[in-house]
């Protein structure tokens, strides 16, 4: 994965919002998400786009704070750098595919309605919400707060 440098010209296969956030890297999402080919681009490229608008509404009060500060994009912030990058361009990208992997999920549900097909709807359906807890804890890690799980009785 390449770092992101703001105002550089995007890959095709790279999705940019704000030049504040990294781009998204199409294919890493993809193998990171173990996606096959029955996802298609297109279908990819919807997800991604859904969870980037996602985490950044999320992260809009806390860019401000951050942009108050002079940090022009994400990965000025002061982090320390894991391989090479910014722990916190790192969060941003798990957050977002985490967000995608939900999205994909959600969207492709077999449609197999046997016994075999409703066990694994529930295991789905557990990778789903495993995704969306993904995802609010690189945010949660981003900001700087603390996780929280809470089981209602």
């Amino acid at each position: 994965m390449s770092g992101f440098i703001a105002g550089a010209p995007v890959p095709a296969s790279h999705i940019n919002s704000d030049p504040y956030w990294p781009s998204v890297d199409l294919e890493t999402v993809r193998a990171a998400l173990r996606i096959d080919a029955s996802v298609t681009e297109a279908r990819l490229e919807t997800a991604v786009v859904a969870a980037m608008i996602e985490v950044n509404r999320g992260l809009a009060e806390w860019r401000a704070a951050q942009q108050a500060q002079g940090y022009a994009s994400l990965d000025q912030v002061p982090a320390e750098p894991i391989n090479g990058i910014s722990g916190l361009v790192h969060l941003y990208l798990r957050a977002v595919q985490a967000g995608a992997g939900a999205e994909i999920i959600e969207r492709y549900r077999g449609y197999d309605t046997t016994n075999s097909g409703e066990r694994n709807a529930e295991a789905i359906q557990d990778l789903r919400d495993e995704y969306r807890r993904d995802q609010r804890w690189a945010l949660s890690d981003l900001v700087g707060r603390r996780r929280m799980t809470v089981e209602l009785i």
